[in-house]
């Protein structure tokens, strides 16, 4: 039983974490507008893909994982 109780207080942890960069990423201004986001902008329609935001979340949340599974 306490594989499955520290697992579900990972998840908490985590969604906790999720919840206070969403409530926080209005206030980054650079977050969204890095080199390497795609944004394609013509008279009735518009492309955003955050391309170069993506993968820099992807980098932190990496090194995160793997600092955690040491």
């Amino acid at each position: 039983m306490s594989g499955l109780g520290r697992t579900l207080i990972t998840l908490g942890l985590i969604i906790a974490a999720i919840g206070i960069v969403i409530s926080l990423a209005p206030r980054i201004p650079w977050l969204g507008r890095l080199p390497g986001d795609i944004y394609i902008k013509k008279e009735n329609f518009s492309f955003y893909f955050p391309l170069g935001t993506c993968i820099l979340i992807s980098l932190i949340l990496s090194f995160l994982l793997w600092l955690f599974r040491r």
